[in-house]
């Protein structure tokens, strides 16, 4: 079977699609994935073949005037429709994965092939059991007043300020029109890629919402030297990082200043912020592209921005960590790692006082007895349920 995923966004969407795309290549399938340029270098080393589809994502997730971004969203739905449809053809199936596949699905009726789609986090589904993600940093206050039932109807109407440049593309491919671009995404049994302990579907009767485990791969690459000498010097170091958040370069002397005040070590992963030291002591270290998963193991304590893939990566790895959310899902994550007491939001308490209190022993051992049940074959479940049909 041949295999078309398409994901675009930021690590987090791409990283655990690229773990479904290569456990389909290990259960023997064919696989292309669709994404954006700067991820060609991963998918490059992983083996996985690779499409590019629009601008870099690094360059475009800086600010933009509202008009600006209006621009770049109907393009990106004007390019995903042409890329997908390009790269797709003579494949079998088109996966969509993460909020951002508003043309997946045309592009898989515009191929004629079957369309799956996945995303990782509860709170982008409808239900009456929560409401929508908030867009935070974005502008958009947490403290909302309506209920779930009217936030999720400006969600909807929210996804349908694409729908007359997703219907222009399905025109040009002879498609009918469609009227709401939200449930068209998501398709029949959407997969949620999430960990069932982390963050559950919460009604396990309601089955048009198939929950598969997050998507994991196994990171084997082995730690840079430098980041290996540091490690094994002394006790675990705090690790501070936010992928691809832009947050103020500031914050990295905050960082270190918490993990000073704690008589602790540091690692501070520069970023996409591009994140620096304040000083050249032995006691903090400076990196970029490393193994989350060998790191956060040696670890006392991460400290992060709440994207899906690090919370989850954090919870397997059996260490506590504080989350730092500025937008969208990572409310949630926060908000889950204090429910399974795991971990901490840092909002008004100072940084030092917030990792301080999840490196309690008692918040320790619930991490490590959390990490005991997370799921790691998500990915073989979600490549079944897509070759089986």
């Amino acid at each position: 079977m041949r295999v078309l995923l398409s994901a675009i966004g930021s690590r987090g969407e791409i990283e655990p699609t690229m773990a479904l795309a290569l456990q389909l290549q290990e259960l023997g399938h064919e696989v292309r994935m669709v994404a954006p340029p700067d991820f060609r270098g991963l998918a490059d080393a992983a083996g996985i073949p690779f499409v590019p589809v629009g601008p870099e994502v690094r360059l475009t997730a800086k600010r933009m005037t509202p008009e600006e971004m209006r621009e770049a969203a109907d393009k990106s739905v004007l390019d995903q429709f042409e890329a997908v449809s390009t790269a797709g053809k003579g494949f079998d199936a088109v996966v969509g994965a993460g909020m951002l596949q508003f043309a997946a699905h045309s592009a898989a009726e515009n191929l004629g092939v079957p369309y799956f789609f996945g995303t990782f986090c509860a709170m982008s589904f409808p239900s009456p059991h929560h409401a929508p993600p908030a867009f935070g940093s974005l502008g958009e206050s947490r403290e909302r007043t309506e209920d779930n039932e009217t936030l999720w109807e400006k969600d909807r109407l929210r996804f349908n300020a694409f729908l007359a440049v997703l219907n222009s593309c399905r025109e040009s491919a002879g498609l009918p029109a469609i009227s709401d671009v939200r449930s068209h995404m998501f398709g029949e049994q959407p997969m949620l890629a999430a960990d069932p302990v982390l963050g559950p579907w919460p009604d396990p009767a309601d089955t048009s919402v198939v929950q598969t485990g997050a998507w994991l791969r196994r990171d084997q690459r082995p730690l840079d030297p430098e980041l290996a000498r540091f490690l094994d010097a002394g006790e675990p170091p705090i690790y501070f990082g936010f992928g691809s958040m832009f947050v103020k370069p500031e914050y990295s002397r905050s960082a270190i200043e918490a993990a000073r005040a704690l008589g602790r070590r540091a690692i501070v992963l520069r970023g996409w912020a591009d994140l620096s030291l304040v000083d050249e002591s032995d006691d903090v270290l400076a990196v970029g592209e490393v193994n989350h998963q060998e790191v956060f193991k040696r670890s006392a304590a991460v400290v992060h921005h709440g994207g899906a893939g690090t919370t989850t990566t954090a919870a397997l790895s059996g260490v506590p960590q504080v989350i730092v959310p500025q937008m969208f899902d990572q409310f949630y994550w926060a908000e889950q790692v204090e429910h399974l007491g795991i971990g901490r939001e840092q909002s008004s308490d100072e940084l030092a006082e917030a990792v301080e209190f999840v490196m309690r022993p008692e918040m320790v051992a619930s991490a490590q007895e959390v990490s005991a049940g997370i799921r790691t074959d998500g990915a073989m479940v979600a490549a079944q349920r897509i070759t089986s049909r």
